[in-house]
C-alpha cells in the first residue's frame, strides 16, 4: 500500500522495517519491524551496517527490552528459490509487521518499496539511517541473521561463515568450490547454480 496522504506524524505507533541478506548465497533472508516507545528513547541507533559488531550487539538487547514491540520473521532459501530473492525480502517484511503484537497505525519500510500490508506504508529510501524505527529493525534483522551464520560456521567451520556471514567473497566462493553445496544454499543463485550445472535460473 501507499501512504494514501496520511500524515505519518500523527500516528502514535509507527513500525519501522528493514532486511538483511539479500545477497548472500546461503540462509534465510531475516526483516525485522519495531515500533519504539517514546517514553524509553535509545541513543546510538543508526543504519546497522556502519555500527561495530559489539555496539549492534548491545543495541540488540536495549531494542528488545525498550521498544512497545518488535518482531523478527524470515523467509527460507527453498522459498527464495522459488519465488525469487525480492518476492521472498517482501514476504520476510510482511510476516515481521503481521507478527507485531500490536497493531500499528502508520507502517515506514527501507527502499523503495512495501509489502503487501493490512496498514498505511511508505517506503524510505536510505531510511535505516534516517528514521530511528527502520534503524532499529535494521539492528535486530543483523544480529539475528548474522547469530544464524555463527551457527552454522559452528557446523561448518571450513566455510567461513563467521568472516563473510554467506556473501560472495572470493573466500566464500573458493570455499564452495572446494567443499561443495550444503543444504540452505540458494540453488536460484548464479555461483550456486554454476557448480550445481543449473543452466536455468530462476
Amino acid at each position: 500500500m501507499q501512504s494514501l496522504g496520511f500524515d505519518f506524524s500523527v500516528a502514535k505507533r509507527v513500525a519501522g522495517v528493514d532486511e538483511v541478506g539479500r545477497g548472500p548465497l546461503i540462509g534465510n533472508v531475516v526483516a525485522a519491524a519495531v515500533i519504539l516507545d517514546p517514553k524509553k528513547p535509545i541513543n546510538g541507533l543508526a543504519d546497522s551496517k556502519k555500527l561495530t559488531e559489539k555496539k549492534r550487539e548491545a543495541l540488540y538487547i536495549e531494542i528488545k527490552e525498550k521498544a512497545l514491540c518488535w518482531a523478527i520473521a524470515s523467509a527460507s532459501p527453498d522459498e527464495i528459490d522459488r519465488i525469487n530473492i525480492l518476492h521472498a525480502t517482501m514476504l520476510a517484511m510482511q510476516r515481521a509487521v503481521l507478527a507485531l503484537d500490536i497493531p500499528p497505525e502508520y507502517v515506514m519500510v527501507d527502499g523503495n518499496r512495501c509489502p503487501e500490508l493490512p496498514y498505511p506504508a511508505e517506503a524510505v529510501v536510505k531510511g535505516d539511517s534516517k528514521i530511528p524505527e527502520i534503524s532499529a529493525a535494521s539492528i535486530l534483522a543483523k544480529v539475528e541473521r548474522d547469530r544464524e551464520m555463527l551457527e552454522l560456521h559452528e557446523v561448518h567451520p571450513e566455510y567461513g561463515f563467521d568472516r563473510h556471514k554467506g556473501y560472495p567473497t572470493p573466500a566464500h566462493l573458493a570455499a564452495l568450490k572446494k567443499y561443495g553445496v550444503l543444504t540452505g544454499y540458494r540453488r536460484s543463485f548464479r555461483p550456486v547454480a554454476t557448480l550445481l550445472g543449473i543452466s536455468k535460473l530462476s
